[in-house]
């Protein structure tokens, strides 16, 4: 009867502590977005900025936030989900059937081994027994770790301390020659990692996480109050609990700790070596992310074909070329994306808004490049220092990314159309069985004239028929305001920054987390949403496009996230400052001399005539990255050169290229890509020849 009392006493406190903390947080979060909603009516230009970005919240509101994703009907069903595993349904102290599970339960959780069906029968005589002696020593375990679990999940305490501290405790209670203990500890270990799987979503943002911590930890300390007070009302079982205990510690058995009698017992683990099993660890391993999926993940999900090919460039960067294979396919096509992108930017709108899925379904044999810059720093010199990785400009990826990607791409169409078509016809230039077109974005855009400019000088094959350039950098004379400023403040601090900052970059593993969880937030609550995006718009010079969800993309994740060099910043900021779209100026005459053959950086502008492909230009009305006028510059460019040239305008901003879903964006593309005819043998081969002793140096 007093039992049953102390009981309802510690449910009503608990759930009166939870109301107070949820109900406190709450309206913090509400007097967070409140203010932020004040603020955006104050500022001046949201409408125009805001406008158009589906999912927003383009008036101020005071509404309170919406309930986060673990919280059904406004009640938590994490709540639900712990008392199905609470002790309060028995009262002898001795059932610790949460920790553990039921034999059906565990069929569900581990896949059927040989071990364990031929072990069932003679575990389940056993196992009530071993429970009861292990029963307090797994439930102190597994009540510190629900109590580290709130700090360890927003400060990344590693996941390595609580694996440690379950081996020890296996160590020292398993007896030699028995297995039983580590069964014990794998289902336990099983049991955690699928109480993580269902409590964590990757799509969580911080006030999420905050309140599902709060409630992990309000339930541990109200369990251990719960239980004390069963030891105080009930001491015999208390008695009973301890004495099992003590007898496990002992255990009967001796252990030598000199070193010339240790003896190690190999034991065998349920389901060790299991797929699934691995699988689950890593989804532990990986539960403090918000989205941790790769290109290949929302390819193969969405039910195309992946395949993943490494480059590595002359100069030791390792790239990773991406592709959605068919292999029968003559006709091939490469998409290179912008600054702080990745090529999931070409599959994030999913099939039907996506250009790489657009690609695929008329028949293109799909490439997706990826710059150098990534914060793993991939290069065949594991060792290598983040000072030296990140010394590269634009010249890399134009004379050194791009090339490698492209010849990867000509050797394997060449080799598997061969080997699919063996009496075909090679009666394209340079014996190109193929034909590929480029669709670059922004500085992918530049990058890739280069590319075909300095191929040319060379007397190389760029192996490219057509390009598809969406909002390409290179000129940036006509920009706004902002832009000016960071150009004369960056170029003034340059010498001061180069030596201490190698590159513009999250590097720790916490605040890349932050960011991709603050990017949920930021959608969860529409008026802080509105704020971050306004002010990241003026940042950028008043652009419309939806920075916020983009930083919600998978590739900004804690385990790895594109970075910009100090020199690509640099570069940029000397193509501003010039006019012109030239290479990198190292910064006195004899370091060009070395490079170039000539004092000044090697001018692009001046050599659109080599350019023997065409080229479709595309720019955006409201594109404050690089407006219009500077992709016409382009245009003009090339046609008083006599490219083959044709210009267009949408109303978009920057990131709408990639990131926004725009049917007749994709309709132009296509529509671009199967006017793709033979490359005309148009030499300049006077010209070029003149050139060549001015051309950077691409080895």
């Amino acid at each position: 009867m007093i039992q049953r009392f102390v009981d309802n006493v510690i449910a009503v406190t608990k759930e009166s502590v939870k109301t107070f903390t949820y109900e406190s947080l709450n309206n913090v979060v509400r007097l967070i977005n409140g203010i932020s909603a004040l603020l955006l009516t104050f500022l001046p230009g949201k409408a125009n900025i805001l406008e158009g970005i589906h999912g927003w919240e383009l008036r101020p509101t005071f509404r309170g936030p919406r309930f986060p994703r673990w919280m059904e009907n406004g009640v938590s069903s994490f709540n639900r989900f712990v008392h199905e595993l609470s002790v309060d349904s028995d009262s002898d102290g001795s059932n610790l059937d949460y920790a553990y599970g039921d034999e059906d339960s565990d069929d569900e959780l581990s896949p059927a081994s040989p071990s364990s069906q031929s072990s069932r029968a003679s575990r389940a005589s056993s196992f009530s027994k071993h429970d009861r002696r292990w029963s307090w020593w797994m439930w102190i375990r597994y009540i510190f770790f629900w109590i580290l679990f709130p700090a360890r999940f927003l400060l990344g305490i590693p996941v390595r301390i609580l694996q440690l501290s379950y081996s020890r405790s296996s160590k020292a209670s398993a007896a030699p020659g028995s297995n039983e203990a580590s069964q014990t500890i794998s289902r336990v270990q099983i049991l955690k990692d699928h109480i993580v799987h269902r409590t964590t979503d990757r799509r969580r943002g911080v006030i999420e996480d905050l309140h599902l911590g709060i409630e992990i930890f309000i339930e541990a300390i109200f369990d251990v109050v719960h239980k004390a007070a069963h030891f105080v009302l009930s001491p015999s079982v208390a008695f009973k609990t301890l004495s099992g205990w003590c007898s496990l510690s002992s255990g009967g058995v001796q252990y030598s700790h000199g070193n010339d009698s240790e003896v190690t017992v190999p034991t065998a683990s349920l389901g060790e070596n299991n797929p699934a099993l691995k699988e689950r660890n890593t989804s532990f391993q990986h539960s403090l992310n918000t989205d941790a999926r790769t290109c290949q993940d929302v390819i193969t999900e969405l039910g195309y074909p992946y395949e993943a090919i490494h480059v590595i460039t002359n100069d030791g960067y390792v790239l990773l070329l991406e592709r959605l294979p068919r292999r029968d396919s003559r006709k091939a096509v490469y998409l290179q994306h912008g600054v702080f992108d990745s090529s999931m930017g070409w599959v994030s709108n999913g099939v039907v808004g996506s250009p790489a899925f657009a690609a695929y379904d008329q028949g293109y044999d799909v490439f997706l490049g990826n710059f150098r810059g990534l914060v793993s720093r991939e290069h065949v010199n594991k060792n290598i220092s983040s000072r030296q990785y990140w010394q590269y400009s634009i010249n890399e990826h134009g004379t050194q990314d791009i090339p490698a990607m492209i010849e990867k791409i000509h050797q394997v169409k060449t080799a598997e159309l061969k080997l699919s078509q063996p009496d075909l016809d090679e009666e394209t230039n340079d014996g190109q069985p193929y034909k590929l077109c480029a669709i670059c974005h922004s500085l992918g855009g530049a990058a890739v004239l280069m590319y075909v400019i300095t191929q040319r000088i060379e007397e190389k094959p760029h192996r490219l028929s057509r390009l598809v350039l969406l909002s390409p950098a290179g000129f940036h004379g006509d920009s706004t305001f902002m832009f000016t400023i960071m150009e004369h403040v960056f170029l003034f601090l340059a010498p001061l920054l180069a030596p201490l900052v190698p590159g513009f970059y999250i590097p720790t593993r916490f605040f890349r987390m932050l960011l991709n969880k603050l990017a949920r937030d930021f959608h969860n609550y529409p008026a802080v949403g509105g704020l971050v995006q306004t002010l990241m718009s003026y940042f950028v010079g008043g652009d419309s496009s939806n920075w916020v969800g983009v930083l919600g993309l998978p590739h900004y994740n804690m385990n790895d996230m594109p970075g910009v060099s100090f020199r690509v910043a640099l570069h940029l900021a000397q193509m501003k400052r010039a006019g012109k779209f030239r290479m990198f100026d190292y910064g006195s005459a004899s370091a060009n001399m070395e490079v170039y053959g000539c004092p000044e950086p090697f001018d692009l502008g001046e050599y659109y005539g080599l350019i023997d492909v065409p080229v479709d230009l595309v720019a955006g009305r409201k594109d404050k990255v690089i407006r219009p006028s500077m992709v016409r510059k382009h245009y003009k460019l090339m046609k008083e050169s006599g490219v083959d040239v044709s210009y267009n305008e949408f109303e978009y901003a920057h990131l709408d290229f990639t990131f926004s879903h725009r049917e007749e964006l994709l309709a132009y593309v296509m529509s671009r890509l199967l006017l793709v005819e033979p490359t005309p043998k148009q030499q300049s081969s006077q010209k070029a020849v003149k050139l060549k002793k001015r051309t950077p140096a691409t080895s």
